[in-house]
């Protein structure tokens, strides 16, 4: 199901771990801060369903549409995809653009849907 990742590519990610904020799923169902969530997973995968209230903002453009999107560099923001890789790698992209109060969600997609949490799938 999971195809194997490059060393290269694992080896960036394990490096933007270390300099992120992960968050959990039991946490971030349990926390009462507001936060927005954001799906930076391709439109396909978007498409074939996603979290609920997430807002979807692909990893190919989300540096240059996050400051339209969350103008406050201070508001909590989960970012998630389908395993908790590019999110993460883009956790610390917006850590350097001066988001202060980024996350992004371990397990991702696979994990949510793993325990049969629900899911939205857009209508067309």
């Amino acid at each position: 199901m999971s195809k194997q990742h490059a060393p290269g590519f694992l080896a960036l990610v394990e490096q933007a771990k270390a300099q992120i904020n992960e968050i959990s799923i039991d946490e971030m169902l349990q926390h009462n801060q507001p936060y927005v969530l954001l799906d930076i997973r391709e439109d396909h995968e978007w498409l074939a369903g996603h979290l609920p209230e997430a807002m979807h903002l692909g990893k190919g453009i989300i540096e240059r549409d996050i400051e339209q999107t969350v103008a406050d560099k201070k508001q909590k923001i989960v970012l998630y995809c389908g395993g908790g890789y590019r999110s993460a790698l883009s956790a610390q992209t917006l850590q350097q653009m001066g988001y202060q109060n980024v996350f992004s969600l371990a397990g991702g997609y696979r994990e949510w849907c793993e325990r049969k949490l629900p899911v939205e799938v857009p209508k067309p």
